[in-house]
């Protein structure tokens, strides 16, 4: 990703950021999806269908990855997906919350990601964590019945313990609990995610979706110093 040690920067992101933009997905002169990208990119990586579900993905740091999967793509196994494909394809095509999350967990991929999915329901939210062929499904269903009303994932399996190095969860599950679920709004998420360390030099842009209101807002990041470097 090369760090620049004279700037304090990361080049990709540095590079990227630069490349980012709002797109909006027409067919037929009606919107079919709205997306957070970067210029010359054919796959998605964030993107809303109005009023159906909204969807991001996460990187998912595995041995057995995106190296394997690509490895085995190149010497023709080509049955497995490319993760930002396939979020094409369910933006493009899935007519519900429900048929997202079903093509996002049972598709065979190249690489291990987490996506976040959200639907157009109070409640209707999942982190579905992949491999490529493994799936598990974290429904925020299950956290209100323990008392909490909010998902969070920042890069690693949500029924492990993150590393002391790169805990971004426990602040972030701090900022929200802070809030409240009766207090929150689209601003206070905004601070949440503009808030060391879940926004450090690693992070380009961040995205605010709001499925039913039909709320798609993109904005770009920047950390200034002190800032984690990841």
């Amino acid at each position: 990703m090369g760090w620049d040690s004279k700037n304090g920067t990361w080049l990709a992101t540095e590079i990227l950021r630069r490349m980012t933009v709002q797109l909006d997905f027409q067919r037929n002169k009606t919107t079919v999806f709205k997306a957070t990208n970067f210029v010359g990119y054919v796959g998605m990586v964030t993107g809303m269908k109005p009023s159906r579900f909204s969807l991001t993905v996460d990187e998912r740091f595995k041995f057995i990855g995106g190296y394997i999967g690509f490895a085995e793509w190149i010497l023709g196994k080509r049955n497995g997906k490319w993760m930002s494909f396939l979020t094409r394809e369910v933006l493009e095509n899935a007519t519900s919350y429900e048929e997202a999350q079903k093509t996002l967990a049972k598709s065979v991929l190249l690489a291990p990601v987490y996506f976040i999915l959200g639907g157009n329901r109070s409640g209707q939210a999942s982190v579905i964590t992949r491999g490529l062929k493994f799936f598990d499904v974290w429904e925020l269903g299950s956290e209100i019945k323990n008392g909490s009303w909010y998902l969070v994932e920042t890069n690693y399996d949500h029924w492990t313990k993150p590393p002391y190095y790169d805990d971004r969860r426990s602040p972030a599950k701090r900022c929200l609990d802070k809030f409240g679920a009766n207090n929150f709004s689209m601003a206070n998420l905004f601070n949440v995610l503009s808030t060391k360390p879940m926004n450090n030099k690693l992070t380009t842009y961040t995205t605010l979706m709001d499925v039913a209101s039909d709320v798609f807002e993109s904005y770009l990041q920047f950390c200034p110093d002190p800032c984690p470097e990841f």
